[in-house]
């Protein structure tokens, strides 16, 4: 299915009514794509605006920020079953839903549209089915990804793959800038799937073969806190994946304690691995005073590069290490 020539290059024959679902900047490039190419975008949904920051004021998502720069009807229900949404969408009268980076839909929702609902989804499907495929991608140390489009049906991330794409995973890379390389690749994927879908013959595969095929199937499930702590008491190779799969975010912690037992968390954004002979305990933090912060792993070290220190700024190590007293007594827990 990859760059399939009769797929990149079809014309569009018919103009669909669209109606685009998405919140975060991931759906934005997708929205953009299909503008630029033409296609007929009748309303966006996107997310309820919310406070932040310390002014607590309102703040639009991505998606309808753009949205309004295009003067593209904007939606934002907060209930998807509501009266009121199942009305505008008959109003609307979409011949297909696209989803990007958006909640779950109810399935009076995904059905309405004569011609479906699809979806992008950010992994090879049906591995890394679930909220978190780009994170959990790298944490597992995956060599190789990529985007699939696929139409909704009731279990999630089970229907019927249109189109997919596979991306090489660099060996350093983190979950932001495989973000960015998957947000421009899935977008040109989503166009050529609507194309397939306009002209009548998207190619389709059932992913209940695919599963059968699978030696392991891998999920990607939404990504709690707790998953974020680090555990030094494993490999160096391990620990590094961990970190890069949550950088920058929601970003690697861990628990930083000083001599008087004072407790601390310390989030982890960058960090660089070395696999080397080490005599101390893992978890053991190793500092020069200066420049390097390093911690014990089973079979090697990690260098922390950029950190946070709960109530403080981000900062590289550098300066982290200038605004601490003593660094002799500091473990990491």
């Amino acid at each position: 299915m990859k760059n399939d020539p009769q797929i990149v290059d079809l014309p569009v024959t018919r103009k669909l009514r669209i109606l685009f679902m998405g919140t975060p900047e991931f759906a934005v490039a997708s929205l953009d794509a299909l503008i630029r190419d033409e296609q007929h975008v009748v309303a966006v949904v996107t997310g309820m605006d919310k406070p932040a920051g310390r002014g607590r004021k309102r703040r639009t998502s991505p998606v309808k920020d753009y949205a309004l720069s295009q003067q593209i009807p904007v939606l934002q229900p907060e209930k998807l079953k509501s009266h009121d949404f199942l009305a505008e969408l008959q109003d609307l009268q979409p011949d297909l839903i696209v989803v990007v980076a958006f909640r779950m839909l109810p399935e009076q929702v995904w059905k309405f549209p004569p011609m479906g609902t699809i979806n992008l989804h950010a992994s090879l499907l049906p591995q890394y089915r679930g909220a978190a495929p780009i994170n959990r991608v790298l944490m597992n140390g995956e060599t190789e990804t990529g985007l699939t489009t696929f139409f909704i049906e009731k279990e999630i991330d089970t229907g019927k793959i249109i189109l997919q794409e596979t991306i090489p995973v660099d060996p350093d890379e983190d979950a932001g800038s495989l973000h960015d390389k998957m947000m421009h690749t899935g977008a040109d994927l989503l166009v050529r799937t609507v194309r397939a879908i306009a002209a009548g013959n998207p190619p389709l595969i059932d992913q209940a073969a695919l599963v059968r095929e699978q030696a392991e199937l891998k999920t990607a499930p939404k990504i709690f806190t707790e998953d974020c702590r680090v555990n030094w008491d494993q490999e160096t190779g391990v620990v590094y994946n961990h970190i890069r799969g949550l950088a920058p975010y929601p970003a690697a912690w861990t628990i930083l304690r000083n001599q008087a037992g004072e407790e601390k968390i310390l989030k982890i954004f960058a960090a660089e691995k070395e696999i080397l002979p080490v005599n101390e305990k893992p978890g053991t933090l190793l500092a020069d005073d200066k420049n390097a912060l390093e911690v014990a792993c089973r079979n090697g070290i990690i260098r922390l590069t950029r950190v946070q220190l709960e109530g403080k700024k981000k900062m590289d190590t550098a300066e982290f290490l200038r605004g601490l007293k003593d660094v002799s007594g500091l473990r990491v827990v």
